[in-house]
């Protein structure tokens, strides 16, 4: 998840402190360290949230306080990561959803559908809009094709298929 709007970083914060204090509390708890393997298990799980948190809140100031002089890079592991990469752009930029709507001609509702679904409700001219008023651009991108992933899909789709007819047939 990324913290998309200032009181979601608040909150974070809220929660990473509640969750370093259980994590203390586990820590000192000594009946349940008298179970190594149930001790690990809570401390892992919190700690693991912990870092979940101080990740998500470290973006989140690199974006607010990035040097708006120079570019920004936002890395972007997948196609399917690219809402996100919008929504950061949109942060480091400091631009409300009003103030993105604006530039866009669109209603601000519209601004805060894209991000609340991931982009979902948008086309393909529509993120394309959103990239060029955010200044996004994409720096030395390589496209993989798995023809194992598309061989996969096949074979889901077919039995996705079949069970269908067969459900159908019962009818």
């Amino acid at each position: 998840m990324i913290i998309k709007s200032e009181q979601q970083y608040n909150t974070t914060k809220e929660w990473l402190q509640k969750f370093e204090k259980s994590v203390t509390e586990i820590d000192s708890n000594e009946s349940l360290k008298a179970d190594p393997v149930k001790w690990q298990l809570y401390h892992d799980a919190y700690q693991s949230q912990v870092d979940e948190f101080k990740q998500e809140i470290a973006e989140y100031e690199r974006l607010i306080n990035c040097d708006k002089s120079k570019s920004i890079q936002i890395k972007v592991e997948s196609l399917n990561k690219l809402p996100d990469a919008l929504v950061k752009a949109r942060i480091a930029a400091s631009l409300s959803h009003q103030q993105l709507a604006e530039l866009l001609g669109i209603e601000v509702q519209r601004v805060k559908d894209y991000e609340d679904s991931d982009y979902q409700c948008a086309s393909f001219v529509e993120i394309l809009e959103v990239s060029t008023v955010l200044g996004v651009e994409f720096e030395n991108a390589t496209v993989r094709v798995d023809f194992e992933e598309i061989e996969h899909v096949k074979k889901v789709i077919e039995k996705w298929d079949k069970n269908k007819a067969s459900a159908t047939s019962k009818i």
